[in-house]
């Protein structure tokens, strides 16, 4: 493997890497998003900064999101009830502030998405559209290994049409020997699949193993064989450049406290494509929100639903958690999702390269991410030996925040927002150890 003296290429960067504490510092200088890092809220360890590489679990805290959220409170303060009508950002129409941000986020359209809810929850109101198992065509397919509550609202929707998952799931796993899935399995069996399959629904990024799945590919296959295809992005939205409206995607969800920054339990994102925007055929569960903002206040009965995703709608907006999003949505607009990109796969690169140098036997852990930085985000998983869990103790008691996956996955995300290079070589530093 690598040795701490020789400088080492990076395959697909073309790059020369070093383990040494000025490289690091000299690629921190030449970053352009450098000054973001100062704009986040570190927890400390020992007085210091702590070694953050969490961010595909929990993001950290804007430095603006304090301020953001007194805004709302003093509106509320000042206005009571009014505020759903005068202030700054009147209530009523919050949800609307959103919409541009979030479809420059995901490549969608503006009246292609909308924030409300939470993931799950928004998960299974667009699985009650899109889920409509009619006789053989009844099928949904999935990753094997999906996170556990997309698994649980599989198949908690399928028991709920009378369905027993044993026969209507059919999930995909990985080649015997390989850690991530390949793209031509997943084809494959969809056109296997073929017209037994009403739903095709991934992950955007598995959770365990980091890998970036072919949303495009993936979409095109589900609709040439007269499927739906939908994705939960929890863990690629703020992180990987998505264009869900050019990739044909029929729907798709995710969270926003996570590479998102918005907190915990920060609100969910949905994205409906706009050839669903006025189809009256597609069944939902209605809310006062969804429901024709021009008629809403008549409080007549019959649901008419508004134009796009807001049709989706249940409640009106959440708005502290709103306004925590907007504050961290701000920053990504300002860097945009291509420069983050940039970045991202510079800084995991060298992360990789660290990991490598620091396991020169290979006996120490394995990395079950994919190497094609085309196939993955910003996030590597170890799959460590039976020393695993003493490891992720001992970064932990030095001030390294990552986290654990049982049985025995370690899970690093060198965030590009707020992550540095001299974070991934202090790391490696103590990985030497």
């Amino acid at each position: 493997m690598c040795s701490d003296q020789k400088p080492i290429a990076d395959r697909q960067l073309n790059m020369q890497f070093e383990n040494s504490l000025s490289f690091a510092r000299k690629l921190d200088r030449l970053d352009p998003l450098r000054a973001y890092r100062s704009q986040f809220l570190f927890p400390k360890h020992a007085g210091k900064p702590a070694l953050y590489f969490c961010g595909n679990s929990l993001g950290l805290q804007p430095k603006t999101m304090r301020r953001a959220l007194m805004a709302e409170l003093d509106q509320w303060q000042q206005y009571g009830v009014e505020g759903h009508f005068r202030g700054e950002n009147p209530w009523m129409y919050y949800h609307k502030l959103l919409k541009p941000q979030t479809a420059r986020l995901v490549g969608g359209l503006p009246e292609e998405v909308v924030v409300m809810n939470t993931l799950t929850v928004n998960l299974h109101l667009m699985l009650v559209s899109f889920y409509r198992p009619q006789g053989t065509r009844y099928k949904i397919m999935m990753e094997a290994g999906a996170f556990p509550s997309d698994q649980y609202a599989i198949e908690t929707q399928l028991r709920w049409h009378g369905l027993d998952p044993s026969d209507a799931l059919i999930e995909i796993a990985p080649r015997a020997g390989s850690d991530h899935l390949h793209t031509e399995d997943i084809l494959d069996a969809i056109s296997t699949a073929g017209s037994s399959l009403a739903l095709v629904m991934f992950s955007g990024v598995n959770y365990y193993t980091g890998q970036f799945f072919d949303i495009e590919s993936i979409t095109r296959a589900a609709h040439s064989v007269g499927a739906y295809a939908g994705f939960d992005l929890a863990h690629a939205a703020g992180n990987l450049p998505l264009r869900l409206h050019d990739w044909g995607v029929d729907f798709a969800a995710w969270c926003s406290y996570k590479y998102l920054n918005s907190g915990p339990g920060g609100p969910s994102g949905v994205f409906v494509h706009a050839r669903h925007a006025s189809n009256a055929d597609l069944p939902r569960f209605g809310g006062w929100w969804g429901h024709d903002e021009q008629l809403r206040f008549q409080m007549r009965k019959g649901f008419s639903p508004m134009y796009g995703a807001d049709g989706w709608q249940q409640s009106n907006a959440q708005i502290l958690s709103f306004a925590a999003h907007k504050a961290s949505l701000d920053l990504f607009d300002a860097v945009g999702m291509e420069a983050l990109h940039k970045k991202s796969v510079q800084l995991t690169a060298y992360l990789e390269w660290i990991l490598a140098l620091h396991n020169p036997a290979g006996n120490r852990y394995k990395q079950i991410t994919p190497l094609d930085s085309n196939a993955r985000g910003c996030q590597i998983s170890l799959l460590t030996d039976l020393n695993g869990k003493k490891m992720f103790d001992y970064l932990s008691e030095h001030g390294v925040i990552c986290d654990w996956r049982e049985p025995n996955v370690i899970r690093f995300a060198p965030v590009p927002l707020y992550n540095s290079f001299e974070d991934v070589w202090r790391l490696g530093q103590l990985l030497r150890l």
